[in-house]
Order: structure tokens, then C-alpha cells, then sequence
């Protein structure tokens, strides 16, 4: 018996499309604050722009939460929303000496209608939303292109 009863359910409908611009969801294993600590919270930081996962995606912005990451990303030419996130975590993963991930991830597609720019400062907004801040500024382990 699978462990995650609805991850197939996340997989319905999934499609890449060169230049698409995708909200992505991952969670750590039992949601278990593994980016709590500074040094952790920042290996995932910096696998945004590592070499493997910056030939598969542009990201356009992100926020590391003590057990989640959101990621706003547009795939690039040749590139999957499932290799991206894929590579994402075993690049955290190798960091940290170990898997930090749940099975799967959640995607939407953005629509032309949908405002990329509200959609990333409403990611960059979650440590305020969580009450970890009073103040963005405040929180290190988030970032958008249009800053």
C-alpha cells in the first residue's frame, strides 16, 4: 500500500510547457522543519540556481519555510516541471546527507490572466502569513527577479 494515498492524484493532468510559468509546492518528509536552522535553510536557497535545475527552469521567485518551499518557476526550452523539481530536491537532498522530501509535489500552471508578479508576492508574503515575521525584510530565505 503506497504511503501517499493521493500523489497519483497529483500527477493527473500534469503537463510541461516550454515557458509556462509554474507555481510549485514541496514539502518535507512528515512536514518535519528541516529549514528551521540557518545553514539548512540556505543548501535549498542555493540548489534554485544550481546548474541542473537552472537548465530545466528560470526561477522568478521562492520562499524556503521551515518545512515547505514554494517556487515560482518558467520552464525553459526542453526542460519538465517533473526533472525540475526532481533534480531540486536530490540537489537539497545530497546537501543535507539525505532525502528531506515528501513523495511528490503540487503544480498549477499559471494562466495568462493570472498576475506573476502578485502571485510571487503572495510566495515571498508566506513567513508573514506564518507569523514568523513582522517584517519581509526580516526573513532571509526568500527572493524574486523583480527585486
Amino acid at each position: 500500500m503506497s504511503t501517499s494515498p493521493h500523489g497519483r492524484d497529483l500527477r493527473k493532468g500534469r503537463w510541461s510547457l516550454s515557458g509556462q510559468v509554474y507555481l510549485l509546492t514541496v514539502v518535507t518528509v512528515d512536514r518535519a522543519p528541516r529549514f528551521a536552522e540557518w545553514t539548512v535553510a540556505r543548501q535549498a536557497v542555493r540548489a534554485f540556481h544550481s546548474p541542473p535545475v537552472a537548465a530545466q527552469v528560470t526561477t522568478l521567485a521562492f520562499v524556503v519555510m521551515p518545512d515547505h518551499v514554494h517556487w515560482l518557476a518558467q520552464l525553459n526550452h526542453g526542460g519538465t516541471v517533473s526533472e525540475a523539481v526532481r533534480l531540486y530536491k536530490a540537489t537539497v537532498s545530497v546537501a543535507l546527507g539525505g532525502g528531506a522530501w515528501q513523495r511528490g509535489f503540487h503544480d498549477r500552471a499559471l494562466r495568462r490572466q493570472d498576475d506573476v508578479r502578485a502571485v510571487a508576492r503572495y510566495i515571498v508574503a508566506n513567513p508573514l502569513r506564518a507569523g514568523l515575521v513582522r517584517d519581509i525584510g526580516d526573513y532571509p530565505h526568500w527572493d524574486a527577479v523583480w527585486l
